[in-house]
């Protein structure tokens, strides 16, 4: 565990003393508030425009998709996240790519393996410093919730839902801890880091949008693509719902992602 934690340490350093992770945290929030700013508009323009035309009720008859902007947490927070998950989608690989790749272009790679640390503390240093990394890059956007909280008026139907906008945060970390693991064993494998980036986007977009390609399939294979994607499974978390099958689906790809860059790490010893 001290050679883990080491290792861990060493990650975050180099992420905090390069300004890579600092411009991954401006492109975060400054996407971010884009879209905060947008759905934000977009509840008020509907919070008047039910005023205007009699209240809820008569509003939701006349259009029953109404109904997911009568609180602050249905109409922007969890509309938010559902940005955010494509976000982390998009700067999750650049986080990752360089926690092996980089230590093979640097040739520091063939120095780690001969010191008396195994690769399975290895593995689960790096991960671990990604982890860090990816969590202080999505921990940053909880700013947004907590300004709602604070200004939102709670007099109009729209307080902030705490345990609702967490559950579905945790889901966003989830992903993203998701994405580093996935990121991490295809950085085992080669020595460029834009290689490695492109290759994990090019894995998570199209597996995530297996729910749209289950749309136009036959059963069982409709349940069975539904089942894999990433947005079917995530769309639960976000939306504030706790989902067992959502949290070991997540919980079996990271572990299986880890097991194959242990693996791949353990080949590099006796290559």
């Amino acid at each position: 565990m001290r050679n883990t934690l080491a290792i861990a340490r060493k990650e975050l350093s180099a992420y905090f003393t390069t300004p890579w992770a600092y411009i991954v945290f401006t492109m975060m929030l400054g996407i971010t508030s884009f879209f905060f700013v947008a759905i934000l508009q977009d509840f008020s323009e509907v919070q008047e425009m039910v005023r205007a035309n009699g209240g809820w009720a008569q509003a939701e008859r006349l259009d029953p998709g109404l109904a997911d902007y009568k609180n602050l947490t249905d109409g922007v927070v969890m509309q938010l996240w559902g940005v955010l998950s494509v976000v982390t989608l998009f700067l999750a690989p650049f986080l990752a790519m360089r926690l092996f790749a980089e230590e093979k272009r640097s040739r520091t790679m063939e120095l780690l393996m001969t010191v008396p640390v195994r690769p399975v503390e290895i593995v689960l240093g790096k991960y671990l410093g990604g982890l860090g990394v990816i969590g202080t890059t999505l921990g940053l956007t909880i700013v947004f919730p907590l300004t709602l909280a604070l200004f939102g008026r709670a007099e109009t139907g729209s307080a902030i839902e705490w345990s609702t906008v967490l559950l579905g945060y945790g889901g966003l970390l989830l992903w993203g801890a998701t994405c580093m693991a996935i990121g991490m064993f295809l950085s085992a494998l080669t020595e460029s880091q834009m290689l490695a980036a492109i290759l994990t986007f090019a894995l998570l977009l199209p597996w995530m949008l297996l729910r749209g390609v289950a749309r136009g399939a036959e059963e069982p294979l409709r349940s069975i693509l539904h089942h894999l994607s990433f947005d079917a499974q995530l769309e639960g978390l976000t939306s504030g719902v706790l989902d067992l099958k959502a949290l070991v689906f997540f919980a079996s790809v990271i572990l299986f992602s880890l097991l194959l860059t242990h693996r791949a790490v353990e080949a590099q010893r006796w290559a």
